[in-house]
């Protein structure tokens, strides 16, 4: 990795119209959350930054739906995400949110700066407008019919069957969500970003430099809107909801969604830096920070074009090192669905499950939809906890600890000098960090997350090999020495390695088998991690038993609406 002086790293502002779902946090939480505990493994200066999206049309529509004002949707939404985040140990440094004094202040001073520097384009235009409603339709207060793929329910800024982007007017027989009612064309004032004048620094900063580094899906995807040709974009809205736009003769009109919610990050990073009493400018400023962000794919778009135009065109910021955008989570062989309630919801899952977020972090870790849409089953769900985690990594570390107490009453066997083949096995073992570390940072998660497993396998089978059961009956303990002095070894290993993947299960490790907090990089074969002590085994996991997972597929298929 480039040893870069800092990391800011951001995962997708999560709109607060609903609470957050598995597919939600295999787009872009629990790989920004993988990363970040990596990085702070290594010992950099990096902040993991979010916040609650709390504008744009989908507020005003879910308000609308529960009889309730948008204030209190956002209120509502904003705490029940927090509290899902923070119970579920996704590690964030800030979690803010977009409706704060310091969001609104932020995102009005980039308006502002950008329109004095002649950055926009004002313009009269036709927009949809609902008449019984008296209304202009912004994004997703229309509905029709794709003019890309012909899906019927495409929203007005945005197809979810084809990913296309669009703008209201391109929907084929368009209706108010509103009132259901086809709407007219009437003529508004907007200011648009002119992306068309930015085609050249974008095919030099995207097309040129990030070839080799982006991942296949978000290259291409961004790479075919660059090459159909890039129009001007209205970043205003005809909308009583949002930020309002800072200008005289712009009343009635908020800053458009996509242009406010990204600039949310610097926001988000500014309040950190007030409340830890730091300059949050290097994080966004300095060309030695490495800018990070993980989304799902249907925010692409946004990540990789607009919002570079946006830093591009202010001269102050820097750009995105990485957007390793995934694909999307389907479940039980379905889109998942929040109107139909096809989901699995994560303040559901705890519930049922306590103490066991590890599980569901490891199975959307390892099924991850990183180049192309997969899928979660229960049953899979079950099986990799089963036969993965308690089978493989909770037995090989609970036999160790058994063994080590049982044979040496805790204490790790000292050894002056290891045999030839203890020699290989341990140069294997410690080859495991730093591809694993690779793996992480080429943002290969699912990769990464089985190279632990691996590591574990490994264990396994040596300990299984080895046989020190039954050695210890022949009474050859000085061969049963190295052996439990390498399984704890191996032991010590996956206490670190596992922090990305399942932090409460390395929490555990590091307690059992007395390992300290150590820079990822700081142990090896010649400077090796073996703790002096032992503690008495404690189950990590624990096996999911049938009932449990006949219960969640019922209960899914009954709440389907």
């Amino acid at each position: 990795m480039n040893s870069k002086k800092r990391h800011t790293v951001t995962a997708a502002l999560p709109y607060t119209n609903g609470p957050i779902h598995i597919g939600h946090l295999a787009g872009a939480y629990i790989p920004g959350d993988i990363y970040s505990r990596y990085l702070r493994l290594l010992e950099r200066d990096i902040i993991f930054i979010c916040g609650s999206d709390e504008h744009g049309a989908a507020i005003p529509i879910r308000a609308k739906k529960e009889g309730l004002s948008p204030k209190k949707i956002i209120d509502k939404y904003h705490n029940e995400i927090k509290k899902s985040f923070l119970d579920f140990g996704i590690s964030f440094d800030n979690y803010s949110r977009t409706s704060a004094k310091i969001h609104h202040e932020t995102a009005s001073h980039f308006f502002s700066d950008l329109n004095k520097k002649n950055i926009f384009i004002e313009k009269t235009t036709d927009q949809l407008f609902d008449e019984k409603e008296i209304q202009f339709l912004a994004d997703r207060f229309v509905i029709g019919t794709c003019p890309k793929c012909g899906h019927d329910e495409a929203f007005g800024d945005q197809c979810e069957s084809c990913g296309s982007t669009l703008n209201a007017t391109d929907l084929i027989n368009p209706r108010s969500i509103l009132s259901g009612n086809k709407p007219i064309l009437k003529s508004t004032k907007h200011w648009f970003l002119p992306l068309n004048k930015y085609d050249s620094f974008l095919k030099k900063w995207f097309i040129i430099d990030k070839k080799e580094t982006w991942k296949s899906n978000v290259f291409g995807q961004v790479k075919s809107w660059i090459d159909e040709g890039l129009k001007p974009r209205a970043i205003t809205r005809d909308l009583d909801w949002g930020i309002p736009v800072p200008l005289k003769d712009a009343e009635g009109k908020v800053l458009y969604v996509w242009f406010d919610a990204p600039i949310g990050y610097i926001s988000s990073t500014i309040e950190w830096a007030q409340k830890e009493k730091k300059d949050w400018k290097p994080y966004w400023q300095d060309p030695d920070t490495e800018l990070v962000h993980f989304i799902g794919k249907d925010n692409i778009v946004f990540h990789c074009i607009i919002f570079p135009c946006i830093l591009h065109a202010s001269k102050n910021y820097i750009l995105p090192k990485n957007v390793p955008a995934n694909e999307f989570l389907n479940l039980e062989g379905r889109k998942i669905s929040t109107s139909k309630n096809w989901a699995i919801w994560l303040n559901d899952y705890m519930e049922d499950f306590p103490n066991m977020q590890d599980s569901l972090r490891y199975v959307l870790t390892t099924n991850a939809p990183e180049n192309k849409d997969n899928d979660f089953t229960w049953k899979d769900f079950q099986a990799k906890n089963n036969n993965e985690l308690v089978a493989i990594l909770g037995n090989f570390v609970n036999r160790v600890a058994v063994l080590t107490q049982k044979y040496f009453d805790g204490i790790t066997p000292e050894i002056s000098s290891f045999e030839t083949t203890d020699l290989i096995i341990l140069k294997e073992i410690y080859s495991y960090p730093k591809k694993i570390g690779n793996s992480i940072e080429n943002f290969k998660f699912r990769e990464a997350v089985n190279l632990m497993m691996e590591l574990a396998r490994t264990g396994n089978k040596y300990l299984a090999d080895s046989e020190p059961w039954k050695l210890i009956k022949t009474k050859k303990k000085e061969k049963v020495n190295p052996i439990i002095n390498i399984s704890i070894q191996i032991c010590s290993i996956l206490a670190i390695v596992s922090e990305p993947f399942i932090p409460s299960c390395s929490k555990k490790l590091k307690i059992q088998f007395n390992v300290k907090n150590i820079n990822w990089n700081d142990f090896s074969v010649e400077r090796p991690l073996i703790p002096k002590k032992i503690n008495k085994s404690d189950l990590i996991f624990r096996k999911i038993e049938d009932e449990e997972i006949d219960f969640q597929l019922k209960k899914l298929n009954e709440s389907e609406k």
